[in-house]
């Protein structure tokens, strides 16, 4: 199978996150989407994340009944912060019958030299870019395999949701019903 493993502290997951693992599915002509929920990004404040179960959860509610994009917790399982090339390399044991490529916005392109071994990810992964206002795509990256996807723009993110919340704003239409329901019985991001 091949599997586009789409990485995120997912905090929350929003309607951004399902168009662009649903858009990337068809026209990458995958078989599954994985949302790699991590539980700790060494690029992010880890006091800035919801729990990392509750994540998990509101991830899984806003997939349910979906086939082919899934909620996968790999990470909680190994060390943190959680380090890409460390998850692909233990998924590539794992499963050794798929093949593997990760999807990421143009602005984690912008600066992928930054992590942890990211001359192996461009050199054994395909990267399904999907670009990000504000952060045009490189073409510097002589060695990386960037399939550009041309995906919808959106200027949704989780900082702006949260941000909704703390000032008491409704965030619906910006998320599944099903997650926003979940965030107000849990008074999340208050």
């Amino acid at each position: 199978m091949k599997i586009g493993l789409y990485f995120g502290t997912f905090n929350p997951i929003h309607n951004g996150h399902l168009i662009i693992a649903n858009y990337i599915l068809q026209y990458a002509k995958l078989d599954q989407v994985w949302l790699i929920v991590s539980p700790q990004n060494p690029f992010k404040q880890s006091h800035s994340l919801l729990n990392e179960y509750h994540r998990l959860f509101l991830v899984q509610q806003a997939l349910e009944g979906e086939t082919k994009i899934k909620a996968v917790d790999i990470e909680f399982g190994l060390p943190k912060p959680s380090y890409t090339i460390n998850t692909l390399a233990y998924l590539q044991e794992k499963y050794p019958e798929h093949e593997f490529g990760v999807i990421m916005g143009s602005d984690s392109l912008q600066n992928l030299d930054r992590w942890k071994n990211a001359e192996l990810i461009m050199k054994d992964f395909p990267l399904y870019v999907y670009e990000r206002q504000g952060y045009p795509m490189r073409d510097d990256l002589d060695d990386a395999m960037i399939i550009d996807m041309k995906a919808p723009l959106l200027n949704i993110s989780s900082s702006l949701i949260r941000r909704m919340l703390k000032e008491g704003k409704s965030i619906r239409y910006l998320v599944p019903d099903v997650v926003n329901e979940e965030i107000q019985k849990g008074n999340y991001y208050r």
